[in-house]
């Protein structure tokens, strides 16, 4: 996620035509599986997720023998999810976690960082509301990306942490939370969705510090392996967890919210 990205009013925009076009195409399809649901919203969140854990396997310098029975753990979560065996599909990956401590710990740690947000997906997809819950969902973790983007290039100012995170503001972080906010509040109103609209900004900007966490965790994983990014497959963004990192931890508060109320 690009979070409150540092610069002042004279910062550069070099890398926006490929973020914009990239982050467009990213959020068509984000969309289109979330409407057409089902199957194919799981098998999306399958691939997506497969990616994020080989990522993460590369980063951490993992075997591909381990990487490989971890996807497998991943795939089975998702179909047991998607058959609606969301508790069987956590404990299938809280158990090849366990398993894969034994190897190589980090690779358990991957797969409840990759398995949890999944399971969570598709388990909200699956609601009445489902198509709202995940739109709303990526929508609050879009915003907050977005505005922390502009606000922290265009206002810059004090850094959050410096260590782990260079280039991320407090203004971009005051972006993030109020853009969230208001797109929560907008789109609860707009879906019907059974939020207050002045709680759902509340909800939205304090979900936009959770995800700006995940982008700092995220950070800190990657000063460990010492990689500017956990990957290149997207343009302009880096790797499939570089745009993901926000979502992680979105995603298991909102289903976890969903599943309390």
């Amino acid at each position: 996620m690009a979070g409150s990205e540092l610069s002042g009013p004279r910062a550069s925009f070099g890398d926006l035509a490929p973020r914009v076009l990239v982050g467009m195409a990213l959020i068509a399809l984000a969309i289109a599986a979330d409407w057409v649901g089902g199957w194919v919203f799981a098998v999306t969140i399958a691939i997506v997720i497969l990616l994020l854990f080989d990522e993460w396997r590369a980063m951490h310098r993992v075997s591909h023998a381990v990487g490989l029975a971890g996807m497998f753990v991943l795939a089975g979560a998702c179909w047991l999810t998607q058959a609606g065996s969301a508790p069987y599909a956590m404990a299938l990956t809280a158990v090849g976690a366990l398993i894969a401590f034994i190897p190589a710990r980090v690779a358990g740690w991957g797969l409840l960082y990759a398995g949890v947000p999944a399971i969570a997906l598709i388990w909200l997809r699956q609601q009445d509301t489902g198509f709202e819950l995940v739109l709303w969902t990526l929508a609050i973790v879009w915003a907050t990306d977005i505005f922390a983007y502009f606000a922290g290039r265009l206002i810059g100012g004090p850094k959050i942490a410096p260590r782990i995170s260079p280039s991320k503001t407090w203004a971009g972080l005051g972006g993030g939370m109020l853009g969230a906010g208001a797109i929560a509040a907008l789109l609860a109103v707009q879906f019907g969705l059974d939020f207050d609209p002045a709680l759902a900004a509340l909800l939205g900007a304090w979900l936009a510090v959770a995800a700006q966490v995940g982008d700092f965790f995220e950070s800190h994983l990657k000063r460990r392996a010492g990689v500017k990014d956990s990957g290149r497959l997207l343009p302009g963004h880096g790797g499939v967890m570089d745009r993901l990192d926000g979502a992680v931890p979105v995603a298991v508060l909102v289903a976890l919210a969903v599943w309390l109320l």
